[in-house]
């Protein structure tokens, strides 16, 4: 099993603040670990550097590399949701941009430092952009009653967004929420299946935001079995209050760090005042996820940041490394990776639940 994330373009929080030292100072180090060329992800073998920059790095020297970019693990592997038990590998995805926000490619591995649990990686195996991984997509719609005037507009925007992003062996799931969830469509490529199941969604009452997204990465996300890595993104469409949910913003939260799940987030509020509280919770919920959360100023604007998500998607790095010291104990792993240039900005997730023993 395997960890696709993302990392945000400001860093990550009190974790940045914790490793930025340190970072600096492993920078010129990590450029042993995270800068070999493409190349040597398809050799069998990792030759010894002529000087050893760090005593941690000694195992990356000698550690044998993958010798082909995307290989299907066995069924047993795609059972488990978080990061392959028995090779401990986790896949990095994430998210380049410049100050303008522009995407970013054709960087190369040289370009990254990362730190996975305050610690460079013990080995790096592939690194390349990543533009055709199989993406799982949630649509989450906000049937409360409070965007009733907005919500024909926004069930458009969303099938218009499935038609354009979703490829062959791309999946897709539709559910609405107010009080309670309601899955209208489960998994599938099937575009009118997916129109369908937006079409049926009809505004309610109260916002159960957060039993929402924690049902949808427990029952949805979670639950998947692929035959090799994918990309799963939840694109959440609220105003971001929660008024009746009984599970807190953290467990959320953390249910879709377990179910190794981005979420975008589209405000539905497109007043000039915006609710405080609302953009606090979608920006939190995408920052420790490592999406991002989109503010319309008019209703038009919905279109256009579906529009970017679906780009951000498209033009995204897949990093594959083995963590050093890692442990199979359910804990939570920190990841920082930052860009050497000052002039861009990584955006990816804030880390990943290490397996249990038992699992």
């Amino acid at each position: 099993m395997r960890v696709d994330t993302v990392m945000r373009s400001n860093g990550i929080g009190g974790a940045i603040s914790a490793h930025r030292k340190q970072l600096l100072t492993v920078c010129c180090t990590m450029a042993l670990v995270v800068t070999a060329p493409l190349a040597l992800a398809q050799a069998t073998s990792v030759a010894k550097p002529q000087s050893q920059a760090s005593p941690s790095l000694a195992p990356t020297q000698t550690a044998p590399t993958q010798t082909a970019p995307a290989q299907n693990p066995t069924a047993a592997d795609a059972a488990a949701p978080t990061i392959k038990a028995f090779s401990n590998e986790v896949d990095l995805v994430f998210t380049v941009t410049d100050g303008h926000g522009k995407f970013i490619k054709g960087l190369n591995q040289q370009n990254f430092g990362l730190l996975d649990d305050g610690r460079p990686p013990e080995a790096v195996f592939h690194f390349y952009q990543q533009t055709s991984l199989p993406l799982r997509v949630g649509i989450m719609l906000d049937t409360s009653s409070s965007i009733r005037q907005r919500f024909q507009f926004e069930q458009q925007s969303a099938i218009e967004f499935l038609l354009r992003v979703l490829h062959t062996n791309d999946r897709a799931f539709v559910e609405g929420f107010d009080v309670q969830s309601d899955v209208e469509q489960g998994f599938t490529n099937n575009i009118d299946l997916l129109s369908q199941g937006i079409h049926k969604l009809r505004p309610g009452g109260g916002t159960a935001l957060y039993d929402a997204l924690y049902s949808a990465c427990r029952d949805q996300m979670l639950t998947l079995r692929d035959p090799g890595s994918v990309r799963k993104a939840i694109v959440l469409v609220s105003d971001g209050v929660d008024n009746y949910s009984h599970a807190l913003q953290e467990d959320a939260i953390k249910e879709c760090q377990r179910a190794d799940t981005i979420v975008y987030a589209i405000s539905t509020d497109v007043s000039p005042s915006k609710d405080k509280v609302g953009v606090d919770t979608l920006r939190k919920i995408t920052e420790t996820t490592g999406g991002q959360a989109f503010f319309p100023v008019k209703i038009e604007d919905v279109a256009v940041d579906f529009n970017s998500i679906e780009e951000e998607l498209r033009s995204q790095y897949l990093l594959d490394y083995r963590p050093a010291n890692f442990k199979q104990d359910g804990s939570f792993r920190t990841i920082y990776l930052h860009a050497l240039d000052s002039r861009y900005h990584v955006r990816a997730h804030t880390g990943y639940f290490a397996p249990k023993a038992a699992e």
